[in-house]
């Protein structure tokens, strides 16, 4: 399963939230084969004197996922800590789940996404260089390059995105697709940025996604394209204009 993000994207909104310690354990097989009742005993108790946990509605853990949130409750009376659940969230009476996080960003309703996650959906990857194409009809564009394969990349289309480079936050549009127009066959993700000349060559950026235009098209020649990014662009600065 596609994850929503990176560990360093989990790391920077944990980082945003004000979390002042954060922990991560490797998930060896050592580690998986632990009850419910040794993970609360050897590792939140005994290593990280617990005395409160706060945790979601329908979480599982220990071995096979065995344990729920009326386990922990239990195990708190016994181990001494306290336990409190977060219920579901919802919004217009809708419950938000992951599922349906993944299933928006795979229709590609990057609003709705954002809209369930509280924040904009963002990419990160390294800057890399591609056949320049834009940059022959007058949209040159930064190729993100994602390392991690089980990053949920979003449906292939056009996208109104930003970035924030240099302290400073910048705007574009950007294309996820395998560009049928050029003939391309693997998928690209490819951003242009409004007013924006600086050389990002090999620098890891991060875009957040704000709004799909699109879907991705096959253009009939190079004229038409470029006549359709004209119309994005367009589309694209009208809808910044009013952030």
């Amino acid at each position: 399963m596609k994850q929503l993000n990176t560990l360093e994207e989990k790391i920077a909104l944990l980082e945003n939230l004000g979390v002042d310690n954060l922990v991560i354990h490797p998930f060896d097989k050592e580690f998986s084969r632990l009850t419910a009742e040794e993970f609360v005993k050897e590792v939140l108790v005994d290593t990280f004197k617990v005395k409160k946990i706060i945790i979601g509605h329908d979480h599982r853990f220990g071995r096979n996922r065995t344990a729920n949130i009326d386990d922990l409750i239990a195990f708190g009376e016994t181990y001494n800590f306290d336990v409190e659940q977060i219920s579901a969230q919802e919004i217009n009476e809708v419950s938000i789940s992951s599922t349906k996080i993944r299933n928006a960003l795979i229709e590609g309703s990057i609003e709705l996404a954002n809209n369930y996650l509280g924040y904009n959906y963002s990419l990160t990857g390294i800057v890399s260089k591609g056949k320049q194409l834009g940059r022959t009809i007058g949209y040159p564009t930064a190729n993100l390059k994602i390392e991690e394969s089980y990053k949920l990349i979003p449906s292939n289309g056009v996208y109104i995105a930003k970035s924030i480079i240099d302290e400073t936050t910048v705007y574009g549009m950007m294309n996820i697709g395998i560009r049928p127009t050029v003939d391309g066959t693997s998928q690209t993700i490819e951003i242009h940025f409004f007013d924006f000349n600086k050389d990002i060559y090999n620098q890891k950026i991060t875009i957040s996604l704000l709004k799909r235009i699109r879907s991705e098209q096959k253009f009939e020649s190079i004229d038409g394209l470029k006549a359709q990014l004209g119309l994005d662009k367009m589309a694209a600065q009208d809808y910044i204009s009013q952030l």
